[in-house]
């Protein structure tokens, strides 16, 4: 009988339910699924959110101690989905555990955490990944295969946005994403996924030079008080990659009119890219090669028509013409992460990636400290 997979999901607000829709839906996407997977344990803050996560979800147990979760001996995998401020005793835990684990992004909060679970990995064996999860629409797939194809040529510059506009009202009351005491700040949230389409699309870094913004000093509670708002809204990053090419990297939760917008920019001297996550079917693409003759010519930038294709085994559902989505995203990260279980090979992007990340993210607080160039 084919093994089924439990899974055990710590954290269970957004993202751990994010998490939860991914697994219960892979069958309508992938025809087979790479693992049979099983909800089987939850784990909350509270005893009665995880209660009601068990009876509203199908989860065969529940707790509000992850020791119970990462140390049941059913779970096969521990998919971490906690504030950022845990990660990093969940995810030593579970490494020593030896489980599979699927941590959602930022891997741990500090350079220091980093360490700590890069020595960590050196005793362990099962297969780990982190969910950065804009590598995995079909666009962003599209654009790394040309970059790899050489279709840019030699990059020359670029620019990768992430806008959200939650915090403009300075009436909206703090939550744990503005608290810099539980790992919050736009730098570390919406910082990351930016930081880490850097690196997906142009390799390593050489040096960065970072700027953010605190909008306004003070915020409300949920209890009704004032707290200081010491975690920024806004972050602007210079970046130097080793490849040659510099660009820019912006992030913001102020960014009044967005909703959830990824934008990059790609140039390279034979050709060029553009995208923007409020219209995620098409991916832009210039080729340098194309005549502007006569009259024009065929140059321009076009469209690449994306929309819903992902490799086999994808089966393509709803249908390839579809348009494509976030979930859907989040669906196709999780599936690279068990077909790397199955086949018993590391998964990318790896502890190591959010290890190289939440590193970066450190040395560009360290060069707006110093209000200089940071070498990485």
């Amino acid at each position: 009988m084919e093994k089924i997979y439990n899974v055990g999901i710590s954290g269970f607000g957004f993202i751990g339910k994010v998490h939860a829709y991914a697994y219960q839906n892979l069958k309508f996407y992938y025809r087979p699924v790479p693992l049979k997977t099983r909800l089987f344990g939850v784990c909350t803050g509270h005893a009665e959110t995880a209660r009601r996560a068990k009876e509203e979800f199908g989860f065969e147990f529940a707790t509000d101690d992850f020791r119970q979760l990462v140390e049941h001996p059913e779970i096969d995998i521990v998919n971490i989905c906690s504030p950022n401020i845990f990660h990093r005793d969940q995810v030593l835990a579970t490494l020593a555990s030896g489980k599979h684990i699927y941590c959602d992004k930022p891997l741990v909060c500090s350079s220091v955490e980093a360490e700590e679970v890069e020595q960590a990995l050196k005793s362990y064996s099962g297969i780990h990944q982190c969910t950065f999860h804009l590598r995995f629409y079909p666009a962003t797939l599209k654009a790394k295969d040309l970059i790899d194809q050489g279709s840019l040529g030699q990059p020359i510059s670029f620019r990768i946005s992430y806008y959200h506009s939650g915090s403009v009202d300075p009436k909206k009351t703090m939550g744990w994403k503005q608290e810099k005491e539980m790992g919050g700040g736009v730098l570390i949230d919406l910082g990351s996924h930016a930081v880490d389409l850097a690196c997906f699309f142009l390799g390593e870094m050489e040096q960065v030079f970072g700027f953010s913004r605190i909008l306004y000093p003070e915020r409300p509670t949920k209890e009704g008080k004032r707290k200081v708002v010491e975690a920024e809204d806004l972050a602007f990053i210079n970046v130097k990659m080793k490849n040659g090419s510099v660009g820019v990297i912006e992030v913001s939760k102020v960014a009044t009119g967005a909703q959830d917008e990824v934008r990059f920019e790609i140039y390279g001297t034979g050709g060029a890219l553009r995208f923007n996550s409020m219209d995620p079917n098409f991916l832009e693409f210039y080729d340098q090669a194309d005549p502007d003759e006569p009259i024009g010519g065929k140059a321009g930038f076009k469209n690449l028509v994306t929309v819903g294709r992902y490799p086999a085994p994808s089966n393509a559902f709803p249908g390839p013409k579809f348009s494509a989505g976030w979930l859907r995203g989040h669906i196709h990260c999780l599936e690279n992460f068990l077909e790397c279980i199955r086949d018993n090979r590391q998964a990318r992007p790896s502890f190591y990636d959010g290890i190289y990340n939440t590193r970066l993210l450190d040395k560009i607080r360290l060069s707006e400290a110093k209000s200089a160039w940071i070498k990485v």
